[in-house]
């Protein structure tokens, strides 16, 4: 009989463990052949050249903003019914052109942008950008795609909005911004229903516009080539408008936190928010590193207190979160409800001892380490690579912005990241929601600085 040594004793010899090697020196991309332009028609491409499958990542990208109330719904009926058919194809044909190819393309909406991605085997590039033109240009939104699209969405956001997380974003969002238009993320099911044909095509013609638009591809192909290949494929798509832009959000400071009920609610939703700054500041990659050490990933400190050592939460995290004019810092964690009241203290505590007691030089080399290694994983795929470029561009960044990241983020010292630390995340600059059942929370305005809508 065939016997196995275990893993352990693999890992052993006579003298005692192997040694693990030292890790190898990371490497950031580079020597990317690129080419970054604006075509006549105002649409911004940019092209990168990355063999490594014989495919091809697109991203296009679309200003679709609206101020008027019902522009969410319009919008979302959009673009789940942009891809059912055009003046030349049906949506069988769309798919099957596709498929052909290995191609596919999806088509999605928030209250900044329209996108469509896809891809396709390299050999099916012209394909793929000939069913784009003809969607960009032709979709015809036919009734019964509408009505079937129109009815589904209706019951998907109604079932959506019972979800607690869905909730806390709503509450937050309206909390921090109001009445802006960037906090229709959702759009109410009873205006969904009132949407017509007419008035997704009358949005089309009004919003799916070139001019101030970015579209990326990335994979195997030759740059300069594919944006000719782009360019004579896109060139019936014009016109002399710029795509609508979200206006600036309103600067967030640090408040109260509102206190949402959701009677009955066995868990609570502890959603808190701060300013930040966006990837174009220089401060910008301190503040990523020290993010990272306060709750942005699983060895952090939040983490580690409320998640490991108390065990108040499954889910708890901070995250930069980019906006059209600039970025905010979140930190969300959903608790049972009777410790709800112990994870916003430490929650707080952990935001102020990041502060006085900065971290420490292994905290500093670990968070380094991963904010590097997860951006080389992150961009070693034409996936990654096209969807992180697409990110980029919405700030007028591209492929050399991503290529240098990763040395501003070895020069970070840990002097700028303790400087970060008092600067961003000082709980006097918080605010956020808190959502829950009242009855199941006593101790929660005890702590004071919670308020009531």
């Amino acid at each position: 009989m065939t016997t196995y040594r275990t893993a352990a004793e693999i890992a052993h010899t006579e003298l005692g463990p192997r040694p693990l090697p030292e890790l190898a020196e990371q490497r950031a991309a580079t020597g990317l052949s690129s080419v970054d332009t604006v075509l006549d028609n105002g649409l911004r491409v940019v092209a990168v050249h990355a063999p490594t499958v014989p495919m091809v990542e697109l991203r296009l990208r679309i200003p679709f903003a609206g101020t008027d109330p019902m522009h969410a719904a319009r919008a979302e009926v959009l673009s789940s019914t942009l891809l059912t058919g055009t003046k030349k194809r049906d949506r069988v044909a769309i798919d099957t052109d596709l498929a052909l190819v290995g191609g596919e393309l999806d088509a999605g909406v928030d209250p900044e942008r329209l996108s469509i991605s896809g891809n396709a085997l390299a050999s099916g590039f012209d394909t793929l950008l000939d069913v784009l033109a003809d969607v960009l240009t032709g979709a015809v939104y036919a009734d019964d795609e509408v009505g079937r699209e129109r009815a589904r969405l209706v019951e998907r956001i109604a079932v959506a909005r019972s979800q607690p997380s869905v909730i806390a974003r709503e509450a937050l969002q309206k909390h921090r911004y109001g009445d802006h238009p960037y906090t229709r993320e959702m759009p109410e099911a009873a205006d969904v229903a009132q949407v017509t044909v007419e008035q997704v095509r009358q949005l089309h013609a009004d919003g799916v516009l070139p001019r101030g638009s970015v579209l990326v591809l990335v994979g195997d192909i030759e740059p300069a080539d594919a944006v000719a290949r782009l360019g004579a494929a896109l060139g019936v798509w014009s016109d002399e408008r710029e795509a609508v832009v979200l206006p600036d959000l309103p600067e967030l400071t640090g408040g109260d936190v509102l206190f949402v009920p959701r009677t009955g609610a066995v868990q609570s939703q502890l959603r808190l928010t701060a300013q930040a700054v966006s990837r174009t500041d220089a401060k910008y990659p301190a503040l990523q590193l020290a993010n990272l050490a306060f709750g942005g990933y699983f060895s952090s400190r939040l983490v580690e207190n409320i998640r490991e050592d108390k065990g108040y939460t499954y889910h708890a995290r901070s995250s930069v979160e980019f906006t059209p004019s600039g970025a905010t810092l979140l930190v969300e964690s959903d608790t049972a409800s009777e410790v709800t009241a112990p994870a916003l203290l430490e929650t707080r505590y952990e935001l102020a001892r990041l502060g006085v007691v900065p971290p420490s030089a292994s905290e500093v080399d670990s968070v380094r380490q991963y904010a590097i290694g997860s951006l080389l994983i992150a961009t070693a795929s034409q996936t990654g690579l096209a969807s992180q470029l697409a990110a980029l561009a919405s700030l007028g960044l591209g492929v050399d912005w991503l290529v240098e990241h990763p040395a501003r983020l070895a020069d970070v010292t840990a002097d700028a990241i303790a400087e970060a630390a008092l600067e961003f995340f000082s709980p006097t600059r918080y605010t956020g929601v808190v959502v829950g059942d009242a009855a199941q929370l006593p101790l929660l305005r005890s702590l004071g600085g919670v308020t009531s809508a």
